[in-house]
């Protein structure tokens, strides 16, 4: 049952993360979204793995895995976000409406 819990829980940030690419203005906006979102809706899921599967093999490589993608994801994120910075993206920003 508290499997099932963490794999709703992973489905519901997974798809927060899919709706924050898709409705967010620029690139960084964009990466944040889909990379807090992916990490902890993927770490869900595996958390929901280990609990159905039990201690196990299996469950020790699913540690391994989730524990490569905190390390790696953030990394990523960051020197996408930075090649996007040095090519000249500007951040999006929001304008004041004008009073007519």
């Amino acid at each position: 049952m508290i499997a099932y819990i963490f794999f709703g829980l992973g489905i519901f940030f997974m798809f927060f993360g899919v709706l924050g690419v898709l409705k967010f203005p620029d690139i960084y906006t964009r990466l944040q979204a889909s990379s807090k979102c992916g990490i902890t809706g993927v770490i869900s899921i595996f958390l929901g793995l280990i609990i159905r599967q039990g201690i196990s093999i299996f469950s020790l490589k699913i540690l391994l895995i989730s524990l490569f993608i905190l390390i790696t994801s953030p990394v990523a994120s960051h020197i996408i976000a930075q090649s996007a910075f040095k090519s000249g993206l500007k951040p999006w920003r929001a304008r004041k409406p004008k009073n007519d």
